[in-house]
């Protein structure tokens, strides 16, 4: 499966993003959509989505994108929530939603900031595609796409546009 990876829209969903994302299967949406159901909506027009909502996402959109999902994507068990922070600096409820499920692959989003890195304790890797959007301090707004085929993650891409 080939699956896009963003968070932090905060409100935007560009042409230029949507031009990187246009060869997924999927959408992963790592919270913080901004502008409610309807631009949820649109990014799931666009591909099938699968998202979390995140600390600055209103109640309503937390009924369709709870606060974190646990699921399984070609073998590979995955965990998505917001706020999730890295190895060594987890956030506590992140740390207890990992230590629970044990994914392979633990997915966030809340720094704004592009990270891909192996928590060697845990055997997962951790992924943050940054953001998307505008709002917020990061200069680069960027997105992650990547193959999951026998529960391997293999060709991950980043796409990067100037703020």
């Amino acid at each position: 499966m080939f699956i896009g990876l963003i968070s932090d829209t905060h409100g935007v969903f560009s042409s230029q993003f949507r031009e990187f994302l246009e060869p997924v299967d999927q959408i992963w949406h790592a919270g913080d959509f901004g502008g409610g159901l309807s631009l949820a909506a649109e990014i799931a027009d666009f591909k099938p989505l699968v998202g979390v909502a995140g600390n600055c996402d209103n109640h309503e959109l937390r009924f369709t994108h709870p606060l974190h999902r646990f699921f399984e994507c070609e073998g590979l068990k995955v965990l998505m929530t917001h706020v999730g922070g890295y190895p060594g600096r987890y956030d506590p409820r992140a740390r207890k939603l990992i230590d629970a499920y044990r994914p392979d692959l633990f997915v966030c989003g809340h720094s704004h900031i592009l990270k891909v890195m192996r928590d060697q304790q845990r055997n997962m890797l951790v992924v943050n595609p940054g953001a998307a959007g505008i709002q917020g301090f990061h200069v680069v707004r960027t997105a992650l796409r990547f193959h999951i085929d026998a529960g391997k993650i293999h060709d991950m891409e980043i796409f990067e546009l100037d703020r």
